[in-house]
């Protein structure tokens, strides 16, 4: 044994080895490299080194990758790692040994826009026709919550799609005629679709992130909630957070029609004895909603690549849904950019999500580019030559 300094303290007697149980996983080894070579690739455009992604099969919660960058080599702890080593990681400010993929919560952002829209069509707070104004914002008494661009009319398809901040301010905590969820429906789908708990993931580590509501605010803060913590709750942000597994998990419960799994990395285990263990999905919760109502969430994702925020994906071999999200970072110009998606459309096997964080507000987004270089490759016969193609990919 040694201690901390690497220092030899004694010497434990040596008992025989028994060999134990081979461990498969559901890990795709190759999309696992390919995911971290396309997002490795974006980091510079992004002026950061920080970032992650899932990728899940929806119809089990099957965990096809975890990527966290920057990683760490962890064969240096297999014979004692080096002091120098082991200081130089734990001192650097963009923490390598941190899995930011089930540890790191952030502001989701407008990535739960496809659920508000489900939990808005469930309650009958509007129906998918029904179109909102956005003009670059909205004002409620002396306050004004701002949009990121001027939409015109959307109904809900398209707001998901144009991602229209003032779309879902309005069936969030509500504005003249729609009278909104209100943070307490709001907290119960949230908590429905899996955000401020655990996912139950089989890897140590995991946080809850964090699903507000008016009860917390009081005890926490001594103060009341505000209509405009709803609206903030209500594209992501204000006081919840999330983890990237969270994000992708929910996305996936959109994309297999409204069963949520518990992700689970474990395949099977195979006894010296020849025994097999095959671990069987788990669901968590089935019927989230209405067929008809997922649909709808389908639908504007569909159209954020056909026709909104991630036209860049429309020219894949594969047909894709997705959402872009964007979660302001402090008072520094930085945001956390998100992109969530599945394919193929109308029949999801792969959840792909791709969070840059910190990135420059110079470029529009380092996300959606990765998610389509990853998607080439692995819809167009995983050939490496097809994530070199975007070497110097331009901005999205």
């Amino acid at each position: 044994l040694r201690d901390s300094r690497g220092k030899m303290t004694r010497t434990l007697p040596k008992k025989r080895v028994r060999p134990g149980s081979d461990l498969v996983l559901n890990i795709d080894a190759e999309l696992q490299k390919a995911i971290t070579i396309a997002l490795q690739k974006q980091l510079d455009r992004a002026d950061t080194r920080r970032a992650s992604a899932v990728a899940l099969d929806p119809r089990t919660g099957a965990i096809r990758a975890l990527v966290s960058l920057p990683g760490y080599d962890n064969n240096a702890f297999a014979q004692g790692i080096a002091q120098t080593q082991y200081q130089q990681w734990i001192t650097d400010d963009n923490r390598p040994l941190f899995n930011r993929t089930i540890a790191g919560a952030y502001p989701p952002g407008s990535t739960v826009k496809p659920e508000i829209a489900v939990a808005a069509l469930e309650e009958h707070v509007i129906s998918p026709e029904h179109q909102i104004e956005s003009r670059g914002g909205l004002q409620y008494g002396r306050f004004f919550f701002g949009d990121w661009r001027a939409h015109g009319f959307t109904d809900m398809r398209r707001a998901i799609a144009v991602s229209s901040d003032v779309y879902f301010y309005t069936v969030g905590g509500g504005y003249g005629p729609v009278k909104g969820l209100g943070i307490e429906r709001l907290h119960r789908w949230y908590e429905r679709f899996g955000y401020g708990q655990k996912t139950g993931i089989d890897l140590p580590g995991e946080v809850a992130g964090f699903n507000p509501d008016a009860q917390w605010k009081k005890d926490h803060k001594g103060e009341p909630w505000y209509i405009g913590d709803t609206y903030h709750s209500s594209i992501g942000q204000g006081f919840m957070t999330a983890t990237p597994l969270q994000v992708a998990n929910a996305i996936a419960t959109i994309a297999n029609g409204g069963t949520r799994y518990r992700p689970y990395i474990v395949q099977k285990t195979l006894a010296p004895d020849g025994r097999e263990h095959v671990v069987a999905p788990q669901i968590l919760q089935e019927h989230i909603a209405s067929p008809q109502n997922i649909r709808i969430a389908q639908e504007g994702m569909r159209m954020t690549i056909t026709d909104g925020t991630a036209r860049m994906l429309n020219n894949l071999p594969v047909a894709v849904a997705g959402k872009t999200g964007t979660a302001e970072v402090g008072r520094d110009g930085r945001v956390h950019s998100w992109f969530v998606s599945y394919a193929p459309y109308e029949n999801p096997e792969i959840v792909l999500l791709v969070m840059v964080e910190n990135q420059t507000t110079d470029i529009s987004s380092a996300t959606v580019p990765v998610a389509r270089d990853v998607y080439e490759w692995y819809y167009g016969g995983r050939d490496d030559q097809i994530i070199n193609l975007h070497e110097h990919a331009s901005d999205a």
